[in-house]
């Protein structure tokens, strides 16, 4: 038994709406333990029999696209795998006064990760990135997660399907909620 962190790219947002405890529900009903939704913009704890995370994605991703109708993109890790890394986000806190966004870029794979990181441009002013183990670290300034030139290269279409971006604050309420699971 296995415990997993499950994120989900896209739902309620662009017209998928799945509330969490119809996603719980589907998720136990197929047989996953001690499930648990944290927010309600698709990030799950749960146990399963699998060992390989890559597996795990695939299988979800037929179960919520034949339980929900929609084209599921699901990205999964391990609970320790996403403990390090959190651990690893190489950038410390600026204190220049502009706020900013600590956020993990999470891949499907290494090779999606390696095609953004070719089609990226230098960062912005008060911008940095770093790749890490299949994922990208990204610190951005409040305000242009979606502006930014890394957040246009993110965005286009090649790269939507295998990548889910989430803030470091709610990676720590998935670990916080996935030990309070145990």
């Amino acid at each position: 038994m296995t415990r997993f962190a499950v994120f989900l790219r896209g739902i309620n947002v662009g017209g998928v709406r799945i509330t969490m405890k119809d996603l719980a529900a589907a998720l136990a009903a197929a047989g996953y333990r001690r499930v648990i939704t944290v927010l309600a913009s698709g990030n799950v704890v749960l146990d399963a029999d699998e060992d390989d995370a890559g597996s795990l994605g695939t299988a979800l991703e037929a179960l919520l696209g034949e339980r929900f109708g929609y084209p599921a993109r699901v990205v999964a890790t391990t609970t320790a795998r996403v403990a390090a890394l959190v651990g690893a986000y190489p950038f410390p806190p600026i204190d220049d006064g502009v706020p900013r966004h600590d956020y993990v870029v999470l891949a499907a794979s290494e090779t999606a990760v390696a095609s953004v990181m070719a089609a990226a441009p230098r960062p912005a002013d008060g911008e940095s990135f770093a790749t890490g183990d299949s994922v990208l670290y990204w610190q951005v300034p409040r305000g242009e997660s979606l502006s930014s030139p890394l957040a246009k290269v993110l965005a286009r279409p090649q790269h939507k399907a295998s990548l889910t971006t989430r803030n470091l604050n709610t990676l720590h309420k998935v670990l916080s909620r996935a030990a309070a699971g145990d």
